[in-house]
């Protein structure tokens, strides 16, 4: 199973990473190494998990005469859930601080909200750019992840700072809070098992993000060439809706997310991958404060 997450469909969280010793060993009869008793391991017809980066598993050794796993398996090198944590708040640490930086540092009165604004543009299409070589790069590169939150940040701080002191007094605090309650409310879903991350759930994912992006795109292109808001999307009632979807939709990416991330701490991923964990993970809880926060937006433009 892949990520929608473009970060986690890359090299890092894939099974030819490179990394020696992530193929599996075949033994006598043609078995992997790590693949006995594992339900996910054997590639067989309608097993939503066939194409697991992590399916065949090298570290997970059993003993040959009686099928029991070891007592202690090697963890040496290993990506752990503190690895992933550490990193998540080390990127989301960096994109606060350049968030508040840039909502000091550069004003969005009449005088001076051009310049600013153009700023958070370039930012934001830098950042982009960190982004897409990120995502093309076989391993993960921490200057590339830490650079891209800092422009990111820039970006939401002086986004942010325009909503709320021009349309919404509190706007970039409930977008926060928002975002947060989102986080939670998924990963409690997920580790409770109400959310079932398989095949039919990641498809059905994939499809609602590809119909939204290319609706958004239409919406633009309208509103550039037609001028006004396009075809609706981004305000009033239709705005509305569509930023609802769009709010569920980055709780899907996080529970793909969060699998994604328990499948390479299962099956042994480096611990370098945790970088790509925490770039991803941030990824997605930009899309959801951004849809948050233009939410509100609608919201109050409308009383």
């Amino acid at each position: 199973m892949r990520s929608s997450n473009p970060v986690f469909s890359r090299r890092g969280f894939s099974r030819d990473n490179g990394y020696a010793g992530f193929n599996a060993q075949p033994q006598a009869g043609g078995a992997a190494v790590g693949t006995q008793g594992n339900p996910y391991a054997q590639p067989q017809a309608g097993n939503p998990y066939a194409q697991n980066p992590y399916a065949q598993n090298p570290y997970a050794q059993q003993d040959l005469q009686g099928g029991a796993p070891p007592q202690a398996p090697v963890t040496t090198g290993r990506m752990t859930m503190d690895d992933v944590v550490m990193r998540t708040a080390t990127t989301l640490g960096v994109l606060v601080v350049t968030a508040a930086l840039a909502w000091a540092l550069l004003p969005v009165d009449d005088a001076n909200i051009g310049r600013s604004y153009g700023i958070a543009i370039g930012a934001a299409l830098v950042g982009m750019v960190l982004a897409l070589v990120q995502s093309f790069k076989r391993k993960a590169s921490p200057a590339l992840i830490v650079s891209y939150a800092a422009f990111e940040g820039v970006f939401l701080g002086v986004v942010s700072s325009v909503v709320d002191n021009r349309i919404a007094s509190g706007a970039a605090m409930q977008a926060v809070i928002g975002t947060l309650a989102v986080f939670v409310a998924v990963l409690v879903a997920y580790r409770a098992g109400w959310i079932r991350v398989n095949r039919r759930f990641y498809g059905f994912v994939m499809a609602a993000a590809l119909g939204f992006v290319l609706l958004m795109m239409v919406n633009l292109l309208f509103s550039v060439f037609g001028g006004g808001d396009g075809l609706g999307f981004r305000s009033g009632g239709l705005g509305i809706v569509f930023g609802i979807i769009g709010v569920l939709l980055g709780a899907c990416f996080l529970a793909l997310d969060f699998k994604q991330v328990e499948d390479g701490i299962a099956y042994g991923a480096p611990k370098e991958e945790a970088w790509l964990a925490a770039f991803g993970l941030t990824m997605t809880l930009v899309w959801i404060y951004l849809e948050f926060l233009r939410l509100i937006a609608i919201l109050n433009s409308s009383d």
